[in-house]
């Protein structure tokens, strides 16, 4: 049973003190106190890597902690499951997803607490739905409650991951970058739905690597680096680049360091590519050492036109031309053989082998380089595998599923690299990493442009796309509505052509 506040109480909502986790070789977390009070929103914040999901796993009862202390409403308590912290109050939204993807989403908000049927062992799938839909309702978004997870769009499945979060009636939920896959509107729709609970007495964890939403609704701020509590302080004493200071522990001059490269010829051509309902004449050019930018909201067809001319999606028709010299690209092997790339948004599910370590799926892409006759040349692979952990700053050579999701994107990044790619597309390369680790990517693309390498870069955040890209093209319901050059873009030029202005 959940523990409740007593009415106008001071007692904090949530006290962990000196909480200390270690794993294998990394010290997690060292002596880590955090406190939020009743009815707050506390950002917690800090670069990948830096112990923030690590804290919230011990409190959502994910984790065991080595030392410490728990407390709730002055309450001390022992999580050691996720079932006993949603029965003390506690929900968790996680970055990466935690759906089941064929069931509905309905099922997925009560998977585990499904409304009984008036005959035992029978589901009251009537109402089911009829609370599922009401949850959704309350969100403000449009989602069919009967259809399963598998069939929506990231954006929607984040919103089902927050529908199922507070659909539990917690007193404490912690936000994960709840935000990282939402549009505009579905992101105004989470802060209102934020202050209404902040209005019933909930108190909220919030995680993000986007600043802008720290300032606009939360209270507190507590900041970690490397394991360590740097510093706790109201949110409006202080600056965006404060808050960046004591999360990286330097200044960061340039936030997004966009560098001119040299442009050369043509290097990949798409023309009028179509796919039934999806694409319509998708036509482009982008040319050595260029960042072609291609903004839109949800279900432009971003994702879709990268994954078209990467092979993994089938065309209706058109045509793809690398450097003068038309192909056929009918899978993602064929790509790759051709000298492409595709960074993906889900680095998880479609960027990587999460039960593997971190040099095989470095080589992954490119492992006929490294085979004689079938086998791989073990020695040649760890050097390969070192040379790019190394470049790249990955902070620990393990298995890929304990890193964190910035030190994962390098290592998708480092697969990409090591194929030698003439053209790298990035799908919404810095979703989720903090801004130590963006400026890293940022500095990264620079280089690779000057090397000559064409760069297709999508992304829904606008700063980013306008910062770093020489022309950006914008996208409306499987078409391109508008092209802008890096001097003429502005946000509000972007949106009017996102949503179908010409």
């Amino acid at each position: 049973m959940a523990i409740a506040p007593t009415a106008f109480s001071v007692i904090p909502a949530l006290c962990m003190t000196n909480i200390r986790k270690e794993f294998p070789g990394v010290l997690a977390l060292d002596n880590v106190s955090l406190t939020v009070l009743p009815g707050e929103v506390h950002a917690l914040l800090g670069e990948n890597g830096a112990g923030k999901s690590t804290l919230m796993k011990i409190l959502a009862g994910a984790q065991p902690k080595d030392t410490g202390e728990i407390s709730l409403y002055g309450k001390s308590v022992q999580i050691d499951s996720p079932q006993k912290a949603m029965s003390l109050g506690i929900s968790i939204i996680y970055q990466e997803f935690n759906l089941v993807p064929y069931l509905t989403v309905g099922e997925n908000i009560y998977l585990g607490r499904e409304p009984r049927a008036a005959i035992p062992g029978f589901v009251d799938f009537k109402k089911l739905y009829t609370d599922a839909q009401a949850v959704m309702d309350k969100l403000g978004v449009k989602i069919d409650v009967r259809a399963p997870v598998h069939t929506l769009s990231v954006a929607q499945q984040q919103m089902v991951e927050i529908g199922k979060a507070t659909s539990r009636q917690s007193k404490i939920i912690i936000m994960d970058e709840p935000s990282a896959t939402l549009t505009h509107h579905e992101l105004q729709s989470l802060f209102t739905l934020i202050r209404q609970l902040r209005g019933e007495g909930v108190s909220i964890v919030y995680i993000s690597h986007r600043l802008e939403e720290v300032f606009e609704v939360c209270d507190r701020a507590t900041i970690m680096r490397d394991g360590h509590w740097i510093a706790t302080e109201e949110v409006e004493s202080l600056t965006r680049e404060e808050i960046i200071r004591l999360m990286v522990g330097r200044e960061l001059k340039d936030a997004i360091p966009k560098v001119a490269a040299p442009l050369g010829e043509p290097a990949l051509t798409v023309k009028n590519l179509c796919r039934t309902g999806v694409l319509d004449n998708v036509s482009f050019t982008v040319r050595k050492g260029e960042v072609l930018g291609i903004a839109g909201l949800v279900g432009a067809g971003r994702t879709e036109t990268a994954r078209a001319i990467f092979g993994a999606d089938p065309i209706t028709s058109g045509t793809i031309e690398l450097f003068g010299k038309a192909l056929r690209i009918r899978s993602p092997q064929e790509a790759i053989r051709n000298g492409i790339g595709l960074v993906t948004e889900d680095r998880k599910q479609q960027g990587l082998v999460l039960g593997m370590a971190v040099r095989e799926n470095t080589t992954l892409a490119n492992l006929q380089s490294l085979s004689t006759m079938g086998f791989v040349r073990h020695g040649e692979e760890k050097r390969v595998a070192e040379k790019y952990r190394t470049s790249l700053s990955i902070k620990t050579p393990t298995v890929v599923q304990n890193l964190s999701g910035g030190n994962q994107q390098k290592v998708v990044l480092a697969k990409w690299l090591f194929t030698d790619a003439k053209v790298l597309i990035f799908d919404e390369p810095t979703r989720g990493i903090d801004v130590g680790a963006k400026s890293e990517i940022y500095k990264l693309m620079n280089e690779l442009a000057a090397q000559g390498v064409a760069i297709i870069m999508i992304s829904s955040e606008l700063p980013e796309v306008i910062g770093m890209s020489d022309r950006i093209l914008v996208m409306h319901e499987g078409r391109i509505t508008g092209e802008l050059l890096r001097e003429e873009a502005t946000q509000e030029k972007i949106m009017d052509l996102a949503t179908g202005g010409e």
